[in-house]
């Protein structure tokens, strides 16, 4: 990775205030609503649901840096904070979700060292990490005062997703990376790249799951893992799971809608060429 990379310079700070980190070292689970819409309104009115962080989808949708800025200023203030999944792993691309005011990054597709070691960098100031220091916009919307670069290094939560074969295969060296907080299963991801199209009820992926959380636990990284339901939640967490990503604002209108018309004999109707969603 060059001469840059200085795993043995990695800051520790016990200056922590993040809600979400706190919450994992005390061994408490966090669950985190997915904004997929591009509407700033959606996003400020998920922030005071009860969730504890929001995963802002820029894999996924169409969100843009402007919305994504714009979402960290509506909920400036509040105690939920904003983590952005970039669509890739590259240190300009964390480097620009990070000057907008997220308070975390979620690297999809870490199936190898290399990769990991580029989403801890570009989180991570010098001499550990490789991020730039142009974070001015930043500083104006980041709740703690200060120092802004000691407190991002010391805050800032880094998730990778594991949502590849080869990406198990080399577990062990990625859970062993310094500067990453979260290992996140992306179990349909992971599941279509065994072969399994999407199946999950499957002992090869079963097989592949618990490679990765005993690699997490070896390392002491957190694990984290879709969750759907209150159910799903506990069941994981007793399981060792602590981060969470919950269904869309649009999963939850789905869900609320259901629960309100179909008691009333009411049912979605099939969706056709022509309508949206």
């Amino acid at each position: 990775m060059g001469n840059d990379y200085r795993a043995d310079l990695h800051p520790v700070s016990t200056d922590t205030w993040s809600v979400v980190r706190e919450r994992l070292k005390a061994g408490d689970y966090v669950i985190g609503m997915t904004v997929s819409s591009n509407n700033v309104e959606t996003a400020a009115y998920a922030a005071t649901l009860g969730f504890h962080f929001l995963w802002v989808e820029m894999e996924h949708s169409s969100f843009s840096l402007e919305s994504l800025r714009t979402l960290v200023l509506a909920t400036r203030g509040l105690t939920v904070p904003a983590f952005a999944r970039v669509p890739w792993a590259e240190l300009w691309l964390s480097k620009r979700v990070l000057d907008q005011g997220v308070q975390g990054v979620i690297f999809p597709f870490i199936s190898s060292v290399e990769r990991a070691r580029i989403a801890a960098q570009g989180c991570h100031y010098p001499p550990f990490g490789r991020r730039g220091s142009g974070a001015g916009l930043a500083a104006t919307t980041w709740p703690a005062p200060g120092n802004y670069y000691d407190s991002a290094d010391a805050n800032v939560l880094v998730v990778c997703v594991i949502e590849e074969a080869c990406g198990v295969e080399q577990i062990e060296e990625i859970a062993a990376t310094p500067g990453i907080d979260v290992l996140f299963i992306g179990v349909s991801d992971l599941s279509f790249s065994l072969g399994l199209r999407g199946r999950q009820q499957e002992p090869l992926l079963d097989e592949a799951i618990a490679k990765i959380v005993a690699s997490a636990k070896r390392h002491g990284k957190w694990l984290g893992r879709p969750a759907g339901s209150a159910e799903e939640v506990k069941r994981f967490h007793s399981q060792g799971f602590q981060f969470f990503q919950s269904v869309t604002e649009l999963g939850l209108m789905k869900m609320g809608a259901k629960a309100l018309l179909e008691p009333l004999g009411i049912k979605d109707k099939p969706r056709e060429q022509s309508t949206f969603y």
